[in-house]
């Protein structure tokens, strides 16, 4: 998740009301792009009600998320916009779907939410697990373009804190440098030699942790479709002390 709205999120959860609307308004490119998608059309703010219900969702989900279950807030969103336009859709008789609501209470009995939470957990869980592997096949899929297999990125991974953490840094500098995400993204190669001048690194470790610096650099350049995996590859950009930088190395099925 982004510093920005990780920072918010919390400011928000313990009942800062202009955090809340400081983190939907941040959001909101996010909420759009969602509700576009599960449409299967392009909506307008201010002419469609589902991107309404999708910042209402939005706003739900800063109230129902559980930060102990170690899932991203950007993924959670995404399942409770994602629930409540087909709630929305299915009584508009748009098309019908069965769905199990998320936040509040259950619309079918009325019990509170406390009475369905046991259900509400074993829910979560299966659908967490279902958008988490649907990610890993994304991005395998993804990453299949590039040549470049989990297998190799469990072998590309770095043994040491220090190329890790610039590795990390070259993959933030080929993201925040537009023209060479997009020569990455057209012909599917690392530009070793303009990365290296760039941020003034040898060639050869930029070369050797290629494959490394490319499933990075797709990670970050694309956050939304990737919130899960994102989760385990954050870390600042001004050097640590000697302690262990938190979820920098890639693990397959954390």
């Amino acid at each position: 998740m982004d510093y920005g709205v990780e920072t918010l999120l919390a400011q928000a959860m313990a009942g800062d009301s202009g955090a809340r609307e400081n983190l939907i308004r941040e959001c909101q490119s996010f909420v759009h792009k969602i509700a576009c998608a599960l449409a299967k059309r392009s909506l307008e703010w201010g002419r469609d009600d589902e991107l309404s219900i999708a910042l209402i969702a939005l706003n739900e989900a800063i109230d129902a998320y559980r930060p102990e279950k170690r899932v991203p807030f950007l993924a959670f969103a995404r399942i409770v916009i994602q629930s409540r336009l087909r709630d929305y859709w299915r009584k508009e008789n748009r098309f019908y779907q069965t769905t199990v609501s998320l936040v509040g209470t259950s619309e079918e009995s009325g019990q509170p939410a406390q009475e369905v939470q046991p259900a509400w957990d074993h829910y979560w869980d299966q659908v967490i697990a279902l958008e988490r592997a649907e990610e890993i096949r994304r991005f395998n899929e993804l990453l299949q373009g590039f040549g470049i297999t989990f297998g190799d990125l469990v072998e590309a991974s770095p043994q040491h804190n220090d190329t890790r953490r610039t590795l990390f840094q070259v993959a933030v500098g080929l993201v925040q440098t537009p023209h060479l995400m997009e020569y990455l993204l057209a012909k599917k190669k690392l530009p070793v030699k303009e990365l290296a001048d760039r941020l003034a690194i040898s060639r050869k470790t930029v070369e050797r942790g290629r494959k490394y610096i490319i499933a990075l650099a797709l990670i970050l350049q694309f956050p939304e479709e990737f919130a899960y995996l994102k989760s385990y590859i954050q870390i600042p950009l001004e050097r640590r002390s000697h302690d262990e930088a938190p979820g920098t190395r890639y693990s397959h099925g954390s």
